[in-house]
């Protein structure tokens, strides 16, 4: 991970902090079923947009997708008169389904994730053994970022940090004085994330996580996740880093990578599996498109026995 990724991230957030560069407008979605936050975060001059972690609604029990989640973010960006350029995934999830492709037939906007992908898509293609047809390349997103690439949402800055241990291939979209930082930090009173996927590590996921506390403190944090610490009772996705510095319970300053490590190995080994891992992750490593129908025209989702 490159130091002058990070140092032209504080810079973007502090051009924001001392008014020579406008700050985004962010609208969150928040779906309880999932316990998932979309973001859509657009240029208040442009109306330019992109769309961060989207979720396709999915009833386990049945297999039957829909779109009334997505459609509630495509309602928004046409009301406002937003123009999306990009669909942007923090990494592959594993607790809910993209709709990423939906979205982008609906709204338009490129299709992207981090690079790392690929190390996803070969792990997790010979876990369900998705075939030669299932390419491992990445080819199905329209970019993948690398850690330190700038681009931006209408006339706003933007750039992607790679910041694994959740997974191999997570990325932070920090754009203008907004992170948005995927499956790493959850609420100051809630933590952090799970580091025992595979290809996950807790020691990476700290050095990840530290390296985005190195944002300013009023660096505005948006969340994929929150699932109501113990004595709070509504939903939150939105802090800053200067709270997650003074106050996370798992990774606050002062906690050694050693404690952290020790922590979060200990607690992840109590956690079952996200109940919709299994479709969530198949459909994901395909850029949120389903799997391929079979000859009688039916696409199935896999459930391996006894392997995760």
């Amino acid at each position: 991970m490159s130091d002058s990724a990070l140092a032209t991230a504080i810079a973007q957030v502090q051009k924001v902090e001392q008014g020579l560069a406008p700050a985004p407008v962010v609208r969150t979605f928040f779906d309880e079923a999932t316990f998932t936050a979309t973001h859509v975060v657009h240029d208040p001059a442009t109306r330019q947009a992109a769309i961060i972690d989207s979720v396709l609604d999915y009833e386990a029990a049945s297999g039957r997708t829909s779109h009334t989640t997505a459609q509630k973010v495509v309602d928004y960006v046409r009301d406002a008169g937003l123009e999306v350029q990009w669909q942007l995934e923090t990494h592959a999830h594993a607790d809910h389904l993209s709709a990423a492709p939906w979205l982008q037939a609906q709204l338009g906007g490129r299709l992207a994730i981090g690079t790392e992908i690929v190390r996803v898509q070969s792990v997790f293609g010979k876990i369900f053994n998705a075939g030669t047809e299932f390419a491992r390349d990445g080819s199905q997103f329209d970019r993948l970022f690398r850690d330190g690439d700038r681009f931006s949402i209408g006339g706003i800055e933007a750039i992607a940090l790679h910041v694994p241990g959740h997974t191999p291939a997570d990325m932070a979209f920090v754009i203008g004085d907004a992170a948005f930082i995927g499956d790493t930090l959850f609420m100051p009173d809630y933590g952090t994330a799970r580091a025992d996927f595979p290809g996950g590590e807790a020691r990476q996921l700290f050095r990840s996580i530290r390296r985005l506390m190195a944002l300013p403190d009023a660096t505005r944090v948006f969340l994929c996740h929150d699932y109501k610490a113990p004595g709070r009772d509504h939903f939150a996705w939105e802090t800053t880093i200067g709270a997650e510095r003074q106050g996370n319970i798992h990774v606050h300053d002062g906690v050694s990578e050693d404690d952290f490590a020790a922590m979060r190995t200990a607690r992840d080994a109590t956690l079952s599996l996200p109940n919709l891992i299994m479709p969530s992750v198949q459909v994901n490593m395909r850029g949120g498109r389903l799997p391929e129908p079979e000859e009688n025209g039916t696409r199935y989702i896999k459930i391996p026995i006894n392997t995760l």
